[in-house]
């Protein structure tokens, strides 16, 4: 059994102002993706300026923070929100759904690319290489927090969290920073700089879709489902179900763009 390290959740406190891990881990992945993206237009010669990129992602923060949030609320508790409409805005009490922050970045990234009339499939490819760095800041920020832990486990690495009661579980917080966070970027990454994928608009993210999808679905049977929902249809949590869509679509416009740019390059 490992021992929870017992990490105090408010990384600065000076009194009246306290920023959590949470906070940072948000702009840290932020930080990191903005500055990866400016090299890779300019690297790969994107015809694509600071500005359109800055604004880029200024609205995926606004489609992230908004669109997790009311996909918390849709997706996880909408009975209690919705007799309690004001507790939605309390977004320091908790409360983010990826897939909802997924959607918020699809409509951002949407609406971008009409005001700058830039393909929708290259902002979304550069937006999917480096998507991971901010779910693998998330996930740690999770495990600080003694949040969205596992399910109970006799394993050695087991681990005790707080408001986990007196029994090991799985640290499923690292096994997703490890496999949607490095893992995933390692493979994007692979595909942009070795493969040259984007040259092949709507791969990347496409990709991205298909192995969120395929590694969230996996990971959840050792994610302990929440209290208030349990476990769902022939035993799958609601991010399993949430999941197994991504994993569909993804796969399916992997292989349509990857066809696509193949038969336009033979012709």
């Amino acid at each position: 059994m490992i021992e929870f390290p017992n990490i105090n959740p408010i990384a600065i406190d000076i009194g009246i102002i306290k920023v959590r891990w949470y906070a940072l881990s948000y702009i840290l992945g932020i930080l990191i993706s903005w500055f990866l993206i400016l090299k890779i237009i300019k690297l790969k010669k994107i015809n694509i300026n600071s500005k359109e990129i800055s604004d880029l992602i200024s609205n995926c923060m606004i489609g992230i923070i908004v669109g997790g949030r009311l996909g918390y609320v849709i997706f996880y508790n909408p009975e209690y929100y919705f007799n309690n409409l004001i507790e939605i805005l309390k977004i320091w009490n908790g409360g983010m759904s990826f897939h909802g922050g997924f959607i918020g970045v699809v409509f951002a990234i949407i609406y971008t690319s009409k005001l700058f009339k830039i393909s929708i499939l290259t902002y979304s490819d550069l937006i999917a290489v480096v998507a991971p760095i901010g779910l693998f800041f998330g996930r740690l920020a999770n495990f600080i927090n003694g949040e969205l832990y596992g399910r109970t486990t006799n394993h050695p690495f087991g681990i005790i969290f707080p408001n986990g009661g007196d029994i090991p579980r799985h640290p499923s917080q690292l096994y997703e920073a490890f496999f949607e966070g490095l893992v995933l970027f390692l493979i994007l990454w692979i595909m942009m700089y070795v493969f040259d994928f984007l040259k092949k608009p709507g791969v990347i993210a496409s990709f991205f879709i298909f192995l969120y999808g395929v590694f969230r679905f996996f990971i959840e049977f050792f994610r302990e489902p929440d209290q208030h929902i349990g476990l769902l249809h022939y035993d799958l949590s609601m991010g399993q179900i949430l999941s197994f869509p991504m994993v569909l679509i993804g796969l399916y416009f992997s292989i349509f763009f990857y066809n696509k740019h193949k038969i336009n390059l033979e012709n």
